[in-house]
């Protein structure tokens, strides 16, 4: 039968009873919840039952609710009589909709059949087993349940404690990977080791064969050979070493210091140290002293050997005997000194007869005027050939000496410039020299070093004829430089262009001279307690420069 239509008021009444009924049972879940009931009653097929806790009270409860598990108290049918903030937590659900409702809908399917035979045990006996819970919207939890039997008044119910176990099964999912991950890495280093073991067996292999070849090869060749550490400790030593110095063979270490003529010792160990800490090539003229006790000139040069990022791993130096080639070389210097000096006195007969010709130049043909101008510029020439090799004799023999004297560089740079513009004038020249430049030295041999970088510089500037000098002081020193924007040098010709006897060849330029005119010039400016050097980039020209001390 159709119920009867109610009326508007009467349809307000009912709407505030069930109002007045919800808010009643959201005040009695309140109080279960925190712990202000102690008892409740469910009402049944059977009727109304009533549920308490025998030792129910509210410290218990609040101990309960404060819990990070899960607690859930169920009746013989699966219902959930009571449940903790944390149980619904976890569900992700309002703890008012958990209360009544049957625990195994909360089960996922997969789980049912272990979480009926585990609740079917737990009446019976404490049991723990992990199951998964179904969250709402949040998937799976996975969860450790405990099971035990709880006496109510009403009868016996069961308690169950769900731990999350959501994190740890992450940690585990984690911890496994990491162990998989781990495992296959130490594969990969086993396998990478045994492929090291293996190169590594190979290369020594290598090593010690290369090291064998290197010592046959030290040990048959005429010079005496070293290896050294790139810190100087020296590690080996070829048969010759032992032979020529009559050493014991454990006399390894810097024992060619013991054998190293006491003059040539501290030059020897600059060289070394030098090297050492520039990475530069070794080289060094010194006497070692012979089994027999006589020393003998050898030529010393070691160079380093580098790795791929070019560190140092070891040195390689020979030691040759130039004995021979030095007192050859003194025969030679004795020669020149005596051909020079033998030389100069027809050349200056000559000289004097061609000057005397010259007064009668006037009643001379003109081609013997000719002949005699072209004559006096070759004999001139020829007189300074000669000089060169007497000053080049008198250097070494130490006796290239002369009267030190104050000299004016500013006068001498003015009077060096005014006679060049006589002699070349093809080119200009321009002097940039400081007032009053005063140094201790010698004037006619300063003039020397000066015209002989002028001359240079002419005679390897054929096509941009523009030549400073200039002449300044620099703190306690002056320094004359010659510039030029000639052919200009290389790095390897830089460092061989005061040696005696060298000239600068190029295919496009070929000069004259012997290629002494810088090595005497050298000497000059040591013997003036100076220096002199040059700065050059190949096709971009020279500008060679000397500093003495200024007074």
């Amino acid at each position: 039968m159709e119920r009867a239509k109610l009326t508007y008021d009467e349809l307000l009444n009912e709407a505030d009873e069930l109002r007045y009924q919800l808010e009643e049972a959201t005040d009695t879940i309140e109080a279960i919840r925190t712990g202000q009931v102690d008892a409740l009653i469910v009402q049944g097929d059977s009727g109304h039952q009533l549920y308490t806790l025998k030792t129910a009270d509210q410290t218990y409860r609040m101990f309960i609710e404060k819990m990070n598990e899960g607690a859930v108290t169920l009746n013989k049918e699966g219902l959930i009589l009571y449940s903790n903030s944390r149980f619904a937590e976890m569900l992700n659900m309002p703890l008012e909709k958990v209360i009544g409702l049957s625990f195994n809908i909360f089960i996922l399917p997969d789980h049912k059949v272990k979480f009926d035979a585990l609740i079917k045990a737990a009446w019976q006996a404490e049991c723990k087993e992990e199951v998964d819970l179904l969250s709402k919207n949040n998937g799976p939890v996975h969860c450790l349940l405990s099971c035990n039997t709880l006496e109510l008044d009403e009868g016996t119910a069961l308690s169950l404690i769900l731990t999350d176990l959501t994190i740890q099964k992450d940690t585990e999912k984690q911890l496994k990977l990491r162990n998989e991950q781990l495992a296959e890495a130490q594969s990969a280093t086993e396998k990478l080791n045994d492929e090291l073991e293996d190169t590594v067996r190979d290369r020594t292999v290598d090593l010690v064969i290369s090291r064998e070849h290197f010592k046959l090869l030290a040990n048959n060749i005429p010079q005496m050979t070293w290896t050294n550490q790139p810190d100087g400790q020296v590690d080996f030593y070829n048969s010759q070493w032992y032979n020529y110095t009559g050493l014991d063979l454990h006399a390894i270490n810097n024992s060619w210091q013991l054998v190293t003529h006491p003059d040539d010792l501290m030059l020897t160990n600059e060289k070394f140290d030098h090297a050492l800490q520039t990475g530069e090539v070794f080289e060094v003229e010194n006497r070692y002293k012979r089994a027999d006790g006589t020393y003998r000139w050898h030529l010393n040069r070691a160079v380093p050997l580098r790795d791929e990022a070019g560190k140092i791993l070891f040195w390689v130096g020979t030691a040759t005997d130039i004995e021979d080639q030095k007192k050859e070389i003194e025969k030679k210097d004795e020669f020149i000194g005596i051909a020079s000096h033998e030389l100069k006195t027809p050349l200056t007969s000559l000289k004097g007869y061609l000057q005397l010709i010259g007064l009668k130049k006037e009643s001379l043909p003109n081609g013997v005027k000719q002949y005699l101008d072209k004559s006096i510029g070759s004999l001139n020439k020829l007189q300074r050939l000669v000089n060169d090799l007497l000053d080049v004799s008198k250097i070494q023999a130490g006796r290239l000496e002369y009267a030190m004297h104050p000299v004016n560089l500013t006068e001498l740079v003015r009077g060096c410039t005014e006679n060049v513009r006589h002699v070349y004038p093809g080119y200009n020249f321009e002097n940039h020299a400081e007032a009053g430049l005063v140094v201790n030295g010698n004037e006619e041999r300063l003039e020397q070093v000066l015209m002989n970088l002028i001359n240079n510089a002419v005679k390897y500037s054929p096509v941009n004829k523009n030549i400073v000098i200039d002449a300044a002081k620099h703190n306690d020193h002056i320094r004359v430089s010659v510039a030029d924007n000639g052919i200009g040098l290389s790095a390897g010709q830089k460092g061989k262009i005061f040696e005696r006897f060298y000239r600068v060849e190029d295919k496009k330029y070929m000069s004259s001279g012997l290629g002494m005119g810088l090595y005497i010039s050298q000497e000059i400016i040591k013997n003036h307690h100076g220096l002199i050097g040059v700065d050059s980039e190949l096709g971009k020209g020279s500008t060679f420069y000397f500093d003495l001390p200024a007074i």
